[in-house]
């Protein structure tokens, strides 16, 4: 039996994880960014910026954020650690069945020339992780501590990311 994989599952393995840090570096920074909408001034200043926040409840919103924010996560920690990662495709499964939900609202709201597209593209992108990472899964391996240092420094990494520059933008509201 052949050990080496061939160019083309190689070249389908770095699409699938360049695809994963991508989309969970953003959905990171975009759920976490709306978590922090708990804070009343936070979730005013964010009424004012995008039309379709305020169509929406802010514990909606936040959960949205929620979801966002881990589904991220599980794009990138589980595939980084080896830690679980049959977690993936249900991260990106997940992530998948949230821009279907964000579509069908925009399509409602009668929002097609930004965001739904926006949501398709986003959604399709998931999906076809979530396809990927069960026709080629990562194996997993034992936990180790360099292991589980490095998915710390990049939890870490990504929550300060996603959650500075709101931070950042409420505090220098002018």
């Amino acid at each position: 039996m052949n050990s080496h994989p061939s160019p083309a599952t190689r070249t389908l393995n770095v699409l699938l994880w360049t695809l994963q840090v991508l989309w969970g570096i953003l959905f990171c920074f975009s759920g976490f960014g709306k978590v922090l909408a708990y804070d009343p001034a936070v979730w005013r200043q964010f009424l004012h910026q995008v039309a379709w926040f305020a169509a929406v409840p802010q514990g909606l919103f936040i959960f949205i954020g929620v979801c966002e924010g881990l589904g991220g996560l599980g794009l990138i920690l589980p595939a980084m650690t080896r830690v679980a990662p049959k977690l993936i495709p249900l991260a990106a499964t997940g992530l998948t069945l949230i821009m279907i939900l964000a579509a069908g609202f925009h399509i409602a709201r009668g929002e097609y020339h930004w965001f739904l597209p926006l949501n398709l593209v986003l959604g399709g992108i998931a999906a076809l992780i979530a396809w990927g990472r069960v026709a080629m899964p990562i194996a997993p391996k034992p936990i180790s501590s360099l292991r589980t240092l490095a998915g710390l420094a990049v939890l870490c990494a990504l929550v300060l990311g996603g959650i500075a520059p709101v931070l950042y933008q409420s505090t220098h509201v002018q």
